[in-house]
């Protein structure tokens, strides 16, 4: 099962990701983290920010989580993931995909900032330290017409939301188990 998770910087994606991870561990249920951030880092290097290039990103990483799931892995894709048009290219590709939104509003985006980039995109357009990129500020984000889930991660507790998604991919898991035997 590939669970592709969407939403802005702040919403909590990859913290939501490793409570999930965790409480399915616990019910024997392998999972991997597919973090953007860190494929940037490691993989991904030399993709930017551009519209073609956050597509592509998407495309990486939901090949990698499929291979995962051949083998019976939840891989958990935390990433952005801002338009509509690669969500649905995702989900024909790989069917038994689903979408996760995790929204937040703006508000609770900015005091979670660790990252200063909100702060940054709000910089005047002359400032050198201005961030003329992030989504959601000044660069798209189309919210998804129709996720699978949602979890609004402003209006309840990380742990709430874990249990959801969990309960969710444990439900479709369960399924898609019995579909490949």
């Amino acid at each position: 099962m590939v669970v592709l998770f969407c939403g802005m910087s702040g919403a909590g994606k990859s913290t939501l990701a490793q409570l999930v991870k965790s409480r399915l561990s616990k019910q024997n249920i392998a999972v991997e983290v597919l973090d953007a951030d860190d494929y940037r880092k490691n993989i991904i290097k030399e993709l930017g920010f551009s519209k073609a290039d956050r597509g592509e990103n998407i495309r990486r990483l939901a090949f990698v989580a499929n291979k995962f799931s051949q083998h019976h892995i939840v891989a958990i894709v935390c990433a952005i993931n801002p338009y509509e048009e690669v969500r649905q290219e995702m989900k024909e590709k790989y069917p038994h995909s689903k979408t996760i939104f995790i929204t937040c509003n703006i508000k609770e985006l900015i005091k979670r900032d660790t990252k200063g980039l909100y702060q940054k995109a709000y910089l005047p357009d002359t400032h050198p330290e201005k961030i003329h990129n992030l989504t959601g500020v000044n660069d798209p984000f189309e919210p998804p017409t129709y996720p699978d889930l949602e979890i609004h991660s402003d209006a309840e507790t990380a742990e709430e939301s874990a249990k959801k998604v969990s309960d969710f991919i444990q439900i479709h898991y369960a399924t898609n188990l019995r579909k490949t035997q």
